[in-house]
């Protein structure tokens, strides 16, 4: 647990140096510039530079992590991601592959829907399923940078 001056807890410290090493990267103003592949940050920290068009809701999966973090920047395109706790998976499609820090599971019954907008993102933690990569109305191209954050 992590306690703030003001006696909060919570289970990660996200004001943690890597995290910071996460979020000056998503300042960088050449962003839309970089190539596709990866980009190592330091500290455990690595940057993946994507470029793809967004799949139809039933083309994706839902995924879990257990060694990193994802912090999704959409850097161009508009896409939604589905979102529930863990627990809400129930049918492992794909089971724990470890090179890659990744479970996929078939839909889970209960679940909401973020929509992400260029230059929004989102943390998705270790509880946190997510189906990123889904379209937003329509399949359109998208730029995104996923920065895998170490547990």
């Amino acid at each position: 647990m992590f306690s703030t001056k003001n006696g909060l807890e919570y289970k990660y410290d996200f004001t943690a140096s890597k995290f910071r090493i996460a979020f000056e990267f998503l300042k960088r103003k050449d962003l839309a510039q970089l190539p596709v592949g990866w980009i190592e940050l330091g500290e455990g920290v690595r940057a993946s530079i994507q470029r793809y068009d967004s799949f139809r809701w039933g083309d994706n999966r839902f995924e879990t992590h257990e060694k990193f973090f994802d912090v999704q920047y959409v850097i161009d395109g508009m896409e939604t991601c589905g979102v529930c706790d863990r627990s809400e998976c129930k049918t492992i499609a794909v089971p724990y592959n470890s090179d890659n820090d990744v479970t996929f599971y078939e839909d889970p019954a209960n679940y909401g829907i973020v929509f992400l907008n260029a230059g929004d993102f989102i943390v998705l933690g270790p509880e946190d399923a997510h189906k990123p990569r889904c379209e937003a109305g329509k399949s359109m191209p998208i730029k995104k940078v996923v920065i895998k954050v170490p547990v």
